[in-house]
C-alpha cells in the first residue's frame, strides 16, 4: 500500500480520475456561466494578467515595469477591485528588492513605499507599483525576486550565503492605499536557486469588499503546504501567480488549476507567464464547482493582456436569489479555442511508463466496454461507449487511446519535494507504444477516428490521510472540459468499515 506522509510533511496525496481526449473541441456545447444578481455585495471584479516578460537583457526590469503600470492604468482595468500578475515576470536577482514586513503595525509608514519615495531601502519599481495601487485604488498582487538580510539564529541555524542575503520568490500584495498588506515566500521551489523560509508561511489578506484571499505560487499547488492548509482554515478565494511548464497528459496549467479549484470548491485567480516557446502559458479565473469564468492557453509569442471577470462571492452562492447571465468583459477569452499541439507550445511529458496500462482496441472491442485495470492492489473500473467516425484503413494520422492505473510516489525532475499519487486515466497516444503517449499530433493533420459517447471512471480511495481527490481532463485545445460536461460523484464505500474509503465516479 502507498505510504502517505503526515500533515507536517511537504507531501500531499493527489488522487486523480483523469482523461486526455484529443477530440474536436467544437463538438462540445458551450459552458453557460451564471451569476446571482449584480449587487455591490454579491460579487467582486477580478483581473488576471497573462504576461510575456521582456527579453532585452539591457532593460528587462524597465520594460516589464512599464507594461505592468500600463495594464493597471488601462481602460480595461478601470472597474477591477483586484489585479493579479504572474510569477517571475518583473525582476530578477540582480534587481532584487527588500520588501516591507506586513506583520508590523498597519500604521507603520514603512508599509507604504509610495510615501517613502527614494529615501527608503525599497527598489524604485516597488515604490512605483505602490503608487500605482494608490492612484488606481486597486488591490494589486505581484510576484518578485526579494532580498533579505540573512541572520543565523537558533530557530534557523542554516548558514548564510557569502553576500549575507537571502533571495526569495515572493508574492507582495498592496491594498488601495499602496500599503503592503501581505507577503508570501515560495515554499516549494522548482529548479530555482533561491532560499526558503525556515517553516512554511500561511499568507492571506482581507479586502474592503468582504473577501479573504489566500495566496501561494506555482509549484506549491502540488503540495499539502501551504495551499491545503489555507483551505482547511476556511479560505474560499485564492490568488495564484504562476510560471507553469505544462506537461502532458495530466499537468498542463489551466487543466490542473481547474482540478484544484473544483476539488476544493474555491474561487481561483490564476495569472500565468506567457512564453509558449518554453512551455509557459495558462491564465484563468475559476468559480470552484461553477467552473471557468475565464480560461486561456496561448501559443506563438505569447501576450500581455488583462482578463476580467465578475466573481461571485462564495458566501452568496447558497442564497435563493434570481440568477442572471454573468457579465464578462468584451475582450475576455472564449470558452473554446483552436487546437494546440507541440508545434504551438513546448510540452513536457509525464512518466507514463510507470503506469499499468493497456491499449484500447476500439475497432474490435465490444461496445459498451467494461474493464478493470489494477496497479498492484489499486484498481480502477472503466466503462466506455464510442462510435466510429471514419474507416481507419483510409486514415494515417489519428489518436489511439490507453487505459492507465498508477499508485506510487512521484518525483518531478528538478523539484525538491515528492507527491504521493493514485491515478485512473484514459489518455491519448500518437501510436501503439506507451512511448507514444503524452504527445500530440500536428493540429493541421490530425483526424478523429472515433467519438466517445460516454466515459465512466470509478475507484476507491482511502481518505484517512491528507489527500485531495480531483477530476482531471484535457481537450485538444489544452483546456479542460467545462463543468457541465461531466458528472462527479462521491460516496462512502460499504466494503471497508475502518479505513473509510470514498468511492469516486467520474462520468463524461
Amino acid at each position: 500500500m502507498l505510504q502517505i506522509l503526515p500533515k507536517n510533511s511537504k507531501v500531499l496525496s493527489y488522487f486523480l480520475l483523469s482523461f486526455l481526449l484529443f477530440l474536436d473541441s467544437t463538438n462540445h456545447s458551450a459552458l453557460e456561466l451564471r451569476s446571482i444578481a449584480n449587487t455591490a455585495t454579491s460579487y467582486y471584479t477580478a483581473g488576471v494578467v497573462e504576461f510575456r516578460p521582456a527579453t532585452n537583457v539591457s532593460n528587462l526590469l524597465e520594460e516589464n515595469l512599464a507594461a505592468y503600470l500600463d495594464i493597471i492604468a488601462s481602460v480595461e482595468a478601470a472597474n477591477t477591485d483586484i489585479i493579479v500578475f504572474p510569477e517571475s515576470t518583473l525582476n530578477s536577482k540582480p534587481t532584487s528588492t527588500f520588501v516591507p514586513n506586513p506583520s508590523t503595525s498597519d500604521s507603520d509608514p514603512e508599509l507604504v513605499p509610495c510615501l517613502l519615495g527614494n529615501t527608503s531601502i525599497y527598489a524604485e519599481f516597488l515604490v512605483q507599483i505602490s503608487c500605482s495601487a494608490r492612484q488606481s485604488r486597486k488591490y494589486l498582487v505581484i510576484n518578485l525576486t526579494e532580498r533579505e538580510h540573512c541572520t543565523e539564529t537558533s530557530e534557523d541555524p542554516r548558514p548564510c550565503a557569502s553576500d549575507g542575503l537571502n533571495i526569495y520568490n515572493t508574492n507582495v500584495v498592496f491594498d488601495r492605499e499602496g500599503r503592503v498588506i501581505s507577503r508570501y515566500r515560495k515554499w516549494n521551489l522548482f529548479s530555482e536557486p533561491k532560499n526558503t523560509t525556515n517553516s512554511v508561511e500561511l499568507a492571506f489578506f482581507d479586502t474592503d469588499f468582504g473577501v479573504r484571499f489566500g495566496h501561494f505560487i506555482c509549484f506549491d499547488i502540488l503540495f499539502y503546504e501551504p495551499g491545503q492548509l489555507l483551505v482547511n482554515l476556511g479560505i474560499t478565494d485564492f490568488v495564484f501567480p504562476t510560471m507553469w511548464f505544462s506537461q502532458l497528459p495530466f499537468l498542463t496549467s489551466v487543466q490542473f488549476q481547474q482540478s484544484w479549484s473544483y476539488a476544493n470548491d474555491v474561487n481561483f485567480l490564476a495569472a500565468g507567464a506567457s512564453q509558449p516557446a518554453v512551455g509557459s502559458t495558462g491564465t484563468a479565473i475559476f468559480a470552484g464547482r461553477k467552473g471557468a469564468l475565464i480560461s486561456v492557453m496561448n501559443k506563438g509569442e505569447g501576450e500581455r493582456r488583462l482578463y476580467v471577470a465578475k466573481v461571485l462571492k462564495k458566501k452568496q452562492r447558497q442564497q435563493s436569489v434570481q440568477a442572471l447571465q454573468l457579465q464578462r468583459s468584451s475582450f475576455a477569452a472564449t470558452s473554446r479555442q483552436s487546437r494546440i499541439s507541440e508545434e504551438d507550445i513546448r510540452l513536457k511529458r509525464d512518466y507514463l511508463e510507470l503506469y499499468e496500462s493497456e491499449v484500447l482496441d476500439l475497432s474490435n472491442a465490444p461496445v459498451p466496454l467494461k474493464r478493470d485495470l489494477c496497479y498492484k492492489t489499486f484498481c480502477c473500473h472503466f466503462e466506455l461507449q464510442w462510435h466510429p467516425l471514419f474507416n481507419s484503413s483510409t486514415m494515417s494520422d489519428y489518436y489511439a487511446y490507453r487505459l492507465g492505473a498508477y499508485e506510487g510516489i512521484r518525483k518531478e525532475e528538478g523539484a525538491d519535494g515528492t507527491n504521493a499519487l493514485r491515478n485512473c486515466a484514459v489518455f491519448a497516444c500518437v501510436g501503439a507504444d506507451i512511448a507514444d503517449c503524452g504527445k500530440t499530433l500536428p493540429a493541421v493533420i490530425v483526424q478523429q477516428q472515433y467519438a466517445f459517447d460516454r466515459i465512466m471512471i470509478e475507484a476507491d480511495f482511502e481518505m484517512n490521510s491528507p489527500a485531495l481527490v480531483m477530476p482531471n481532463s484535457l481537450r485538444d485545445d489544452l483546456l479542460p472540459l467545462n463543468v457541465n460536461e461531466f458528472v462527479w460523484e462521491e460516496s462512502k464505500s460499504a466494503e471497508y468499515c475502518n479505513a473509510e474509503p470514498l468511492d469516486f465516479r467520474y462520468l463524461w
